[in-house]
């Protein structure tokens, strides 16, 4: 097979896919003798979603581990999957239903839920797509998806178990609400933001006379108020306490009661207490035993318990209440203020506390042998530093709440009898049998309405989607698992929880190292997403710039911290190294032809035995970097090796000798394409297996090739110090002619401070490959050489080279241009050098602007001294 004359990725990314997937390259096997298991499951992408570049992220650095452990021997399995995604799939499917003007309650629930399961066969497999778009290796034969009928068999496994272990309770407590997705929200659904409001002073009367000024932020939930707070020790109000106020507008009965709670710098000092719509008021009201009054419907409109307000939206009833206490001169004043306000991480509504009756998990009891689990080094993070967030979100965790008011999930297993005792069953058939048994006849029996939380089958994924709980070769080969790569986003959500599980129902860790991704924000370090109008769909980068490109772009993003700006540089940089790659390869193989030489056991030349070393020293920190989850390390080395050492060099120094018929070269070059192609293929799989095919090597194909090993060779550091040598000698005269527009067929005389009977007696015999990388040069070569006048002057290690340019160039007319350009270097460096020390600039600046400043003033000083060392070279 023949490489075509330019690398175009869209002819060869889906050509090898379907190769792979047809060779069925990626199925593990179970079971297998003299074979390490190493296996990863995929955190299931929501099946409402495309690919963003989170995804291409993670992705990406999942891949690039399961091909390396793949091509090292080990029975790699990456197991995929999608995830149901309770809320987000019920508010498309929905929008689809208000586009045809009906709802979801007009359909009713079993014709709804068919409806998402129809949406989810036509769209489901899109994300699907766009995984294997990027050259993700998973294991498809074992696909699973959260609502399978294996899934939800240990969905409702789990719910029974935690629930006959008193871990699982229904209780009325309060909740976030969301009125607009209509359901009860996880803490870790709500997202909290600034938003500008007021802080409203109400006066309440005393029922002994007089009035107390409360400070809030929402008039409208007074109409709940049960009681008014004062801090016990705070002297203005202690002699309050154990009296009694009263509601304006309503004209309830509210006692004045002493709480630790209260801030006493806030506001006034005192707090209007709503148990039914504010976390610390409801502390409070359990405390001093309450009444919680609910003022809101399930929509976000205020019910009868409102009064007069009955039947508005919060925002007008807020403008209503507030007129009324205006009219009744309750209102003392209102003050701007900016606070924190929740909202649904789902749809964007602000979330309203609510007290509700929903079904809860105990976390504590869980969550201490998920923190024993990594405080013992079962589990290690990647970076470290997420260990201390994990730990402290698990030391002070609250009790999971994991109902939902949905109809697009799993069906929460409890049934109630005609009394509404609750039967809680695996099936209904089991639920039926216990109510025979407790009413001594048959009765009709009701299913719980509500279905639970997305992530109560997701923190089953990482032994559920090998059967459990069935016992099968699955779990007993691949579990637990080797390695789990998410971001930090749902270190909570889904990490946490996954250990807790796993821990409780397979008494193991679910994976031993969680390496967690950085996030990527756009050039002005946002969070990217579709409504700020700044996202970037991985796809579209792939069709302009190669997926290989893409994956290369992600790989470099890490170790760079929290967060990343979107690498626009490293996708046109990784193009840029895939042609240089496929040229590369074009030229070894059209000069071999049909011939796959071996390596030669005896070699001569110095760039030979150097290539060679530097080959096996980048094959062992490759294999470092792998082995350690330091992904930018591995292709920064695999960069410079391929792009610098033999690219730049060898290759060029090869054409030549490849010219002259030399045998060792032809060799040498064939084993750098191949183990090169090797070393690539986990960071770029479509561009090595379309070079590996043309090579026509076994095995068939690359990504189940054995990856290469580094093979010691004795380390003689003269071939180091010639090739040094070489190069410098090289690039000396490149920049010279560059430096003073010297014309490229000008001949120059290169004087080197050197003995030709020295170290550099290897370089001498290279001379003639050397000026043909350069342009015309004659050298002249001797230890005690000086520098004629009016010569261009480069200090290399161990020795110095000089160009005389008299007669080359006009030396006065180059003196002024390099004083010109000196003066005009001069003046950006100075303004640059002022405003890096103007201390204004450096407070107010962002982060971002100051380092390119920086960075300026790096560039200007070391340009300010090749000038002037070019224009002393010239006596000037």
């Amino acid at each position: 097979m023949e490489l075509s004359k330019r690398y175009q990725p869209a002819d060869v990314e889906a050509k090898n896919y379907r190769f792979w997937e047809e060779g069925d390259y990626f199925r593990a096997s179970v079971g297998v003798v003299g074979k390490v298991p190493f296996s990863i499951v995929i955190p299931p992408p929501n099946v409402t979603g495309r690919l963003h570049m989170g995804h291409a992220l993670n992705n990406t650095l999942q891949d690039v581990v399961i091909r390396y452990r793949r091509m090292v021997g080990d029975e790699a399995c990456w197991f995929p999957g999608t995830d149901h995604a309770g809320i987000a799939t019920q508010n498309v499917v929905e929008k689809d239903l208000a586009k045809e003007g009906t709802t979801r309650h007009q359909l009713g629930r079993d014709a709804f839920v068919a409806r998402v399961w129809d949406w989810k066969a036509k769209y489901g497999s899109e994300i699907i797509d766009q995984l294997k778009a990027l050259g993700c290796s998973c294991d498809w034969s074992r696909l699973r998806f959260t609502l399978d009928e294996g899934l939800s068999k240990a969905v409702r496994h789990v719910f029974v178990r935690l629930y006959e272990e008193g871990l699982v309770y229904r209780g009325e407590y309060l909740v976030n609400w969301c009125p607009r997705c209509r359901t009860a929200l996880s803490d870790l659904e709500v997202g909290h933001r600034d938003v500008d409001g007021g802080l409203y002073y109400i006066r309440y009367p005393l029922e002994k006379g007089g009035c107390l000024t409360i400070a809030t932020t929402r008039p409208e939930t007074m109409l709940g108020d049960t009681a008014i707070a004062v801090h016990p020790q705070d002297q203005r109000y202690q002699h309050l306490i154990g009296t009694y106020a009263i509601l304006p507008i309503l004209g309830r009965r509210l006692p004045i009661v002493g709480s630790e709670s209260v801030d006493p710098e806030f506001g006034t000092g005192t707090l209007k207490v709503t148990p039914a719509h504010d976390p610390v008021d409801f502390e409070i009201g359990k405390k001093e035993g309450l009444e919680s009054i609910n003022i809101l419907n399930g929509d976000g409109t205020l019910n009868e318990a409102a009064g007069p307000f009955a039947g508005m939206e919060r925002e007008a009833a807020q403008r209503a209440v507030v007129e009324r206490l205006k009219a009744d001169g309750a209102l003392e004043k209102i003050e701007p203020y900016r606070h924190a306000v929740g909202h649904c991480d789902r749809c964007d509504a602000a979330v309203e506390p609510l007290l509700s009756t929903q079904w809860f998990v105990r976390m504590r009891p869980l969550a201490e042998k998920a923190i024993a689990a990594v405080k013992d080094g079962r589990i290690q993070f990647v970076p470290e530093r997420w260990t201390k967030l994990y730990f402290d979100w698990l030391e002070n965790i609250r009790d999971w709440c994991i109902s939902r008011q949905l109809w697009w999930g799993h069906r929460i297993p409890v049934w109630y009898g005609p009394d509404g005792r609750e039967f809680v069953a695996e099936t209904e058939e089991e639920a039926a049998a216990r109510a025979r048994k407790h009413y001594a006849r048959s009765v009709e029996l009701r299913q719980d309405e509500d279905v639970l939380d997305t992530w109560f089958s997701s923190w089953l994924w990482p032994f559920s989607v090998m059967g459990w709980p069935e016992k099968t070769e699955d779990l007993a080969t691949f579990f637990p698992t080797s390695f789990l790569l998410t971001g930090f986003d749902i270190l909570f959500f889904w990490v946490s929880r996954m250990v807790m599980a796993s821990l409780c129902f397979m008494d193991d860790v679910p994976f031993r190292t969680v390496y967690i991704t950085p996030l990527i924000v756009d050039d002005k370090g946002q969070k990217m997403s579709k409504s700020k109008g700044n996202s970037v769909d991985p796809i579209d980068l792939i069709g302009e710039y190669g997926a290989d490109a893409l994956r290369l772009a992600m790989a470099q993003t890490t170790g760079k911290g929290r967060t990343v700006r979107m690498p626009w540089g490293d996708l046109t940089e990784g193009r840029n190294f895939l042609n240089k790659i496929w040229n590369m390869a074009r030229f070894v193989l059209m000069n071999l032809g049909d011939e796959r030489p071996a390596l030669p056991d005896q070699i001569s030349w110095f760039e030979d035995r150097y290539i060679l070393r530097r080959l096996s020293e980048t094959t062992e920190a490759v294999r470092k970097n792998l082995e350690e989850y330091g992904f930018h390390l591995a292709v920064e080395t695999l960069y410079g090796f391929t792009w610098h050492d033999v690219c730049d060099w060898y290759v060029e120094m090869a054409k030549p000798r490849i010219a002259a018929g030399d045998p060792v070269v032809r060799g040498v070059l064939y084993h750098l394409l191949r183990e090169t192609t090797k070393l690539l293929h986990p960071f770029v799989p479509f561009i090595t297996e379309e070079i590996w095919q043309a090579l026509g090597e076994a095995p068939a194909s690359v990504c189940v090739a054995s990856y290469p090993s580094s093979s010691p060779r004795d380390p003689d550091e003269s071939d180091v110090w010639a090739m040094t040598a070489f190069q410098g000698m090289t690039g000396g005269v490149r920049s010279i002619r560059a430096e003073w527009n010297v014309p490229a067929t000008a001949e120059l005389r290169v004087v080197v401070k050197a003995d030709p009977r020295g170290p550099i007696a290897p370089v001498v015999e290279r001379l003639e490959t050397c000026a043909s990388l350069t342009g015309p040069v004659e050298y002249d070569l001797a230890p005690d050489a000086i520098a004629p006048k009016g010569s261009a002057r480069v200090v290399l290690q161990d020795l110095e080279m000089y160009v005389p340019l008299a007669g080359v160039i006009d030396l006065d007319s180059e003196a002024a241009r390099i004083k010109k350009e000196l003066s005009e270097m001069k003046t950006e460096l100075d303004r640059s050098e002022t405003k890096l020390s103007n201390e204004q600039f450096l407070k107010r600046a962002p982060e971002d602007v100051v380092e390119k400043e920086r960075a300026k003033q790096a560039e200007f000083r070391q340009k300010r001294d090749r000038l002037q060392a070019n224009l002393s070279s010239l006596g000037g």
